[in-house]
């Protein structure tokens, strides 16, 4: 839970960070702005842009000056999704310790499980921060989503023991890991929430090294 509130805090930091203008704090300087309006009312120091200088904004002005960023379509599908594609993962990571002849594979799978396992958490989280507008029916469909493995192959690599099972894990587990880097993709071109894409972000950073490594031990 720590780790997943971690990373949870991390995405919407990052957002944050990336959206937010700057309140004046601490003590004012003879070049400063002032703290407050004429009226009495605080005021925020929006930065300006190289070369020139910042300006004084009302609260009110400044969050009109705020990038929108509302989440979308594609960042409730993306969360939706992920959510049940990291799941599938971490199915067939749990069979990798019994079933694995290879440490290489063994150690692999423990990976994908102590990442993506705390990754729902914090997908999770963000849904409830951002619920699902009223009447949205929030179904998905297996078949959309790329990468993910038939219920027939996840039988048959459930069925499978050593040099057997290390080949079928990691040719489903590399379709798995592109299925997911395209998804992440398509959130980053059509969504909008930042936090959305420091998670897509981090899918495409984390599985694209790991698909480099399972394409090296196949």
């Amino acid at each position: 839970m720590d780790m997943a509130n971690a990373l949870l805090g991390r995405f919407l930091g990052a957002a944050l960070a990336a959206s937010l203008l700057l309140p004046l704090t601490g003590c004012a300087g003879g070049d400063e702005p002032p703290r407050s309006s004429a009226d009495g009312s605080p005021v925020v120091i929006a930065p300006g842009k190289p070369g020139e200088g910042s300006r004084t904004l009302s609260p009110g002005q400044a969050a009109r000056q705020r990038p929108d960023d509302r989440p979308n379509a594609a960042d409730r599908a993306y969360v939706l999704h992920m959510i049940e594609h990291h799941r599938q993962a971490l199915t067939m990571s749990a069979l990798a310790p019994e079933r694995a002849s290879s440490d290489g594979v063994r150690r692999l799978a423990e990976r994908i499980a102590a990442s993506q396992g705390p990754e729902i958490v914090a997908m999770e989280k963000w849904q409830a921060r951002y619920p699902a507008p009223a009447g949205d029916p929030g179904g998905h469909d297996h078949a959309t989503m790329p990468g993910m493995a038939t219920e027939a192959q996840l039988r048959e690599l459930a069925d499978a023991r050593g040099a057997g099972f290390d080949r079928l894990f990691l040719t489903l587990m590399t379709a798995h890991h592109e299925g997911a880097v395209t998804m992440a993709g398509e959130a980053l071109a059509q969504g909008n929430n930042g936090a959305v894409e420091e998670m897509a972000n981090e899918v495409v950073a984390v599985q694209s090294a790991e698909i480099h490594r399972m394409r090296a031990m196949g």
